[in-house]
């Protein structure tokens, strides 16, 4: 898969695909990254890709005329390098976009890839937007300065699904929001010293029955969920995907304690 990332910074991503696990992805060829630099598309001797808003206000506005020269360059670029024409989605990182989960980097990870578009100041000339992103996309409820971090963050999570990057192939199908889970949260996990500043490993864990420790993995897994993510919950209830034995457990969670009565 290919993914093309319209930029101002592209060294942001320098480290990102020479550094850690991941960039395996990129160094055996799993990932395509080509970056472009949208100040070369712009003209005059500043090379400004911004402008004031019209109708007043702060900020300024990215022009659409620079990112329309770029996005031309990169799909002649992919039809000049790719046997298929089939276009690739156009994806802005937004505020009003689509909250990333794990089922859309699932997607994405299965994808022939995408232009991602990284936007800076107010946001984008909006008549570029209209003409051009089929697909718009939102890290959470907050605004960065540009979306360099949010390209990053879906490159990341989509590398380490491509064959051949983690150690464990199967590592990532426990993650938390996994189907293998699902949906639910990871449970908690323990290494050497069994024990540290007084606290134990879970005696479950060293027992080597297995169908115990998954029996364990699995209440951990529904108590961490019920307390931090109730929603997940609800949404695996409604899905069929817990057990009459999960809901036995998460009942007995939900059961008031019985009040201690002294009697004299």
């Amino acid at each position: 898969m290919r993914f093309d990332v319209i930029t101002l910074f592209p060294e942001l991503f320098a480290p990102f695909v020479t550094s850690g696990i991941n960039r395996r992805a990129f160094e055996t060829g799993a990932i395509e990254l080509k970056l472009w630099q949208l100040r070369d598309f712009a003209d005059g001797t500043y090379r400004r890709v911004d402008d004031r808003p019209f109708g007043g206000g702060p900020g300024m506005v990215m022009l659409a005329e620079p990112l329309e020269k770029c996005l031309q360059a990169i799909r002649q670029d992919r039809l000049n390098l790719e046997a298929s024409k089939n276009a690739v989605p156009v994806v802005l990182f937004s505020p009003i976009g689509q909250a990333l989960n794990h089922a859309g980097v699932e997607a994405w990870s299965q994808s022939a890839g995408a232009i991602l578009i990284c936007g800076r100041y107010e946001g984008l000339d909006q008549r570029f937007i209209d003409a051009h992103v089929t697909a718009q996309i939102s890290l959470g409820d907050f605004v960065l300065s540009g979306g360099e971090i949010a390209a990053l963050a879906l490159l990341d999570a989509v590398a380490r699904l491509q064959p051949g990057v983690l150690n464990d192939q199967g590592s990532h199908q426990m993650d938390s929001f996994n189907p293998a889970l699902d949906g639910l949260l990871d449970c908690g996990h323990y290494t050497r010293p069994e024990v540290w500043d007084g606290q134990t490993v879970p005696p479950v864990l060293m027992s080597g029955h297995h169908a115990e420790i998954a029996s364990w993995r699995r209440q951990q897994s529904l108590l961490l969920t019920q307390l931090h993510r109730p929603d997940l919950i609800v949404t695996a209830r409604f899905q069929g995907k817990l057990s009459a034995k999960d809901e036995n457990f998460l009942s007995h969670l939900n059961a008031p304690k019985q009040a201690n009565i002294q009697t004299d």
